[in-house]
């Protein structure tokens, strides 16, 4: 294990680990690169004198930048999903809808046309003959709630 004390060999690792980022762009293998490079800089530096205080180091370094581009991708990137998701109800509510396939009676669940594809639908327990057009009262992960058009 002597070849971790090795500028090189973490100078290898830190340009490797930098390198795949270019194909699995995530900013985790980037942030493994710093780390080795930083732990590069430390035996160096001759501040790290054994093969465990490195390892050690470059672990301690690695989940500290990790913490460090949760926190920034989690405050910048993230979107609130509750009121896109509330945007998306508001945005389906009402619509008008083919039915192609019979809905009900009770909660026998039937298909509808949206957006040019086919939905599973289920209706409030009342039958919806095919052809028939409903209306959409709310979606239901992958169904959508519809009721006899009036």
């Amino acid at each position: 294990m002597e070849y971790l004390l090795y500028f090189e060999t973490w100078i290898v690792l830190a340009l490797l680990f930098s390198c795949l980022e270019i194909f699995i762009a995530s900013g985790i293998l980037l942030n493994i690169g710093i780390a080795s490079l930083l732990v590069a800089i430390g035996v160096q530096q001759q501040l790290l004198l054994t093969w465990q205080i490195a390892l050690s180091a470059w672990c301690i370094f690695v989940i500290i930048l990790l913490a460090i581009l949760y926190f920034f991708s989690k405050k910048f990137f993230l979107r609130d999903q509750a009121g896109n998701n509330l945007h998306q109800e508001l945005t389906n509510y009402g619509k008008k809808v083919k039915v192609i396939e019979r809905i009900g009676p009770g909660s026998h669940p039937g298909k509808v046309s949206y957006q040019g594809t086919r939905w599973n639908a289920l209706s409030d327990g009342q039958k919806l003959e095919k052809g028939s057009y409903a209306t959409i009262i709310c979606r239901d992960s992958f169904s959508l709630l519809v009721e006899p058009d009036k």
